[in-house]
């Protein structure tokens, strides 16, 4: 499975809670796609199928990880 960088992970995590604080959900249809875009790619990038799950498994992948962490680049 590919892994996501921790960079990435983390922007996704933060975008996705910015939209649910700011409600998102109840914007406009273009901010709800929005919100609804960054839970899938939250899954595809975790590999679960719920966004409840892909937040758990991002903050444990990121647990220890820097941002500036290149240890996924290929060598």
């Amino acid at each position: 499975m590919l892994m996501a960088h921790p960079a990435v992970l983390l922007d996704l995590m933060d975008e996705y809670a910015a939209l649910k604080i700011l409600e998102a959900e109840k914007g406009s249809p273009e901010v709800q796609r929005r919100l609804e875009d960054v839970a899938y790619t939250l899954c595809i990038a975790t590999g679960t199928r719920d966004v409840d799950m892909a937040l758990i498994a991002a903050r444990h992948r990121l647990s220890g990880a820097r941002p500036g962490d290149d240890s996924l680049v290929g060598a």
